[in-house]
């Protein structure tokens, strides 16, 4: 499945990272009953074992919250969420709210995938919680298509970036194509899935397991949805924690409201970032032995060599399904983590430089899960400006790649379906 998003996977906690954070949790005001704090909307969970095999040490609740905090007697929309009891002896000490990315970060999913990095102090004193966001997941989701089976079919149509303008053209009118679907679905829906209603969402749950104040860990996207908690309910955080940061500022476009000169991902120098990663990725793998990195070319600029010579040679001839667009899709994705990302990545690139295509991953077991890749762009568009002329994608791209690297093509064609998205949100959180 086509990696999106700005998501990143929880690190294996530092040693320093996870005694402050400790520390800092440990610290903050004490949870209590929860008594009222100026809000009239209430939640109640319903905690019971949640019924998957693989969250079997989890307990599961459904959260109905308003659709639209501004009138909360109006039309109601559910959040999926999800807990782990804290390990420890006695009471604990409250709850820690994870966030694990995105947008369009499943907490149902991520919450039990990384629940083991979490450091040992923390899940001995409180409750880790997470949860879908609304619009996302398994809470009242986007869905622009009736079934997993022909949300996969369209996805498949569509390259992960286009290469040349007649595949820049269908990229464009697919991606229309998409917004129009998501318009006929649930339009009003698509008008209240913001940051900012989010964060509000997190400030009834934090209510509702009986917190004064929050106690917060957000990853990568997470941290722009920490920031804005923090500046709509400053006097409400007790601890929060914001670990690999999206730039708020840079997200809004300094909520000027004109046309941004520049897309999303290019002000958050996502691209630049990108170029830095895979620059240290090749030369550490050209610095050790193909023991360790299947494709080192036995120095860091012959491995850098290797690189250009691969993709110049896939830009001129697909190894089976594996395209131009693909090969860059996925060194971009693998670069995310270090282990185990940055040796599968180091094994593909030395299985297409042997004119092989890399073993697929098995396909998946049991009813096909939906993929929900449209579910980032409902955030991502409603509140974030981007350029509304598909025309300036291309001379986007050519500047990025001049930037950066021709990872750069991959962040910018992921925002041009803004473009045509259909909705803002109602009530956007711009600064200060």
């Amino acid at each position: 499945m086509r990696t999106t998003g700005i998501s990143t996977p929880l690190r294996g906690a530092a040693s320093a990272l996870a005694g402050a954070l400790l520390a800092l949790l440990s610290a903050a005001a004490p949870a209590s009953a929860g008594g009222p704090d100026g809000g009239h909307e209430r939640v109640v969970l319903h905690w019971r074992p949640c019924p998957q095999k693989a969250r079997a040490e989890f307990e599961c609740a459904v959260a109905q919250v308003p659709l639209d905090h501004a009138d909360p007697s109006g039309r109601t929309i559910d959040l999926a969420v999800i807990r782990h009891r804290a390990t420890g002896p006695g009471r604990a000490k409250g709850s820690l709210f994870f966030n694990p990315g995105g947008p369009g970060g499943p907490g149902t999913i991520g919450l039990p995938g990384l629940y083991r990095k979490f450091p040992a102090g923390l899940r001995d004193r409180f409750d880790i919680v997470s949860w879908d966001p609304r619009g996302i997941g398994d809470s009242t989701a986007v869905r622009c298509f009736d079934s997993a089976a022909e949300a996969e079919a369209w996805q498949k149509k569509v390259p992960p970036f286009p290469v040349g303008r007649q595949e820049q053209r269908a990229y464009v009118a697919a991606h229309t194509d998409l917004a129009k679907r998501c318009e006929r679905r649930d339009p009003e829906l698509l008008r209240h899935v913001s940051t900012a209603d989010t964060a509000r969402d997190l400030d009834l749950l934090r209510r509702a397991v009986g917190d004064d104040r929050l106690r917060y860990w957000g990853i990568s996207y997470g941290t722009l949805l920490g920031a804005t908690y923090a500046n709509l309910f400053p006097d409400r955080v007790g601890a929060l924690v914001v670990d690999g940061n999206v730039d708020p500022q840079a997200w809004v476009d300094h909520g000027e409201g004109a046309e941004p000169a520049r897309s999303t991902f290019l002000r958050l120098g996502s691209h630049r970032g990108s170029a830095g990663t895979l620059g240290q990725f090749l030369d550490h793998c050209g610095r050790a032995p193909v023991s360790r990195c299947a494709f080192s070319a036995g120095s860091a600029a012959a491995t850098r060599a290797k690189y250009d010579t691969l993709l110049e040679r896939i830009s001129a001839r697909p190894v089976g399904k594996w395209t131009y667009a693909r090969a860059v899709s996925e060194v971009r994705g693998g670069l995310y983590t270090v282990h185990p990302g940055w040796t599968r990545t180091a094994d593909i690139l030395q299985t297409l430089w042997r004119g092989r295509p890399p073993t697929e991953p098995p396909a998946p077991t049991g009813p096909a899960h939906y993929p929900g890749f449209e579910q980032l762009y409902a955030v991502l568009c409603a509140e974030s400006p981007n350029p509304a002329a598909p025309a300036r994608y291309p001379v986007l791209e050519r500047q990025a790649v001049e930037e950066s690297d021709p990872l750069a093509r991959w962040w910018v064609w992921a925002n041009e379906p803004c473009a045509a998205w259909p909705s803002r949100a109602a009530h956007p959180y711009t600064g200060p």
